[in-house]
């Protein structure tokens, strides 16, 4: 995350904890200190759930960019740039569906998908085709 997010939700947070705080002095008649205490856990609740929307953001970011990276290594292979296959990832899970023309290709693009960074495993779905 960069620092204009972690700024951006800092302030977020702090802002939400103050609104609280407030709200809850001005029709209270509860000690200050338990007030501030229930603030203290509503703004970290807050933050918590600012944290969690972060990181599923971050982490749909990354599985755009390891099926980028994976279309542009297929693309980039003389003998699988002219097949179909659909490259799709979630939480770095990559599956490939498509046909192949032989086991060799299927192969081929399952050890290229293995490759990029951040790649946990390879659901390789591709039928092989003797017709493809």
């Amino acid at each position: 995350m960069n620092k204009q997010h972690t700024s951006r939700a800092a302030l977020l947070g702090a802002a939400t904890a103050a609104a609280l705080l407030t709200a809850s002095l001005a029709g209270c008649n509860k000690p200050v200190d338990e007030v501030k205490d229930e603030a203290t856990q509503a703004a970290g609740q807050a933050q918590d759930k600012i944290n969690d929307a972060a990181k599923a953001t971050a982490e749909a970011v990354s599985d755009a960019a390891i099926v980028t990276r994976i279309n542009a290594a297929i693309v980039a292979d003389d003998k699988l740039k002219v097949l179909k296959i659909d490259v799709s990832s979630a939480d770095g899970l990559v599956k490939l569906t498509g046909t192949a023309p032989d086991a060799d290709s299927r192969q081929r693009a399952t050890a290229l998908a293995a490759a990029v960074s951040g790649v946990r495993s390879v659901d390789n779905q591709m039928v092989v085709s003797r017709n493809g």
